[in-house]
């Protein structure tokens, strides 16, 4: 089983989801209607696994069923929807065999969007926040090294208490925004 690593941020981080977005816009462009860095390496401070997460936004996921082939080509490995629908999600791995991209797709009215997003800018924005996860995330890696499931379950209760919160201040946020 591989370790986990939890590691402090990498600025490194954000070119590589730049270099992947192209590729992924090259090959997708006319399905996709947006491509975000989300997950703990788009959280500038944040540690995280050297994973990097993307969501790609699209008009219709099914389609996306037709380009498994060209992103496997890329490296990417098909997963299916893992019971959300008008979900794709997929992995890439480096060289080494370690797992080094996750490409979730989702149709453009899925809720899932506004969690994954809001949830990003959160973190982005409250620096507290951000360090409580961290030291969180940096306590269940030392914890349970080989476990990614205590690692996760560890992570679920303060992820939804953020997601919550988040999801609140995103849409008030926004709707301030909007009005000026």
């Amino acid at each position: 089983m591989e370790r986990l690593r939890v590691v402090p941020y990498d600025s490194i981080w954000q070119h590589l989801f730049l270099e992947e977005k192209k590729y992924l816009q090259s090959l997708l462009k006319e399905h996709s209607i947006n491509i975000e860095h989300i997950g703990s390496t788009a959280i500038p401070g944040l540690s995280a696994k050297p994973i990097i997460d993307i969501l790609m936004v699209v008009k219709d996921s099914e389609t996306i069923d037709d380009y498994t082939k060209e992103l496997s080509a890329l490296g990417y490995e098909s997963k299916g929807e893992r019971g959300v629908i008008g979900n794709r999600y997929f992995k890439k791995y480096n060289h080494n065999g370690d797992v080094s991209h996750h490409l979730h797709i989702y149709d453009e009215d899925s809720p899932h969007i506004l969690r994954l997003i809001s949830f990003r800018d959160y973190l982005r924005t409250f620096n507290g926040e951000r360090e409580r996860y961290s030291r969180l995330k940096h306590d269940l890696s030392i914890d349970f090294p080989a476990d990614s499931v205590e690692y996760y379950q560890g992570k679920d209760s303060m992820i939804k208490e953020f997601e919550k919160k988040a999801e609140k201040w995103y849409l008030n946020s926004n709707d301030a925004l909007a009005k000026h």
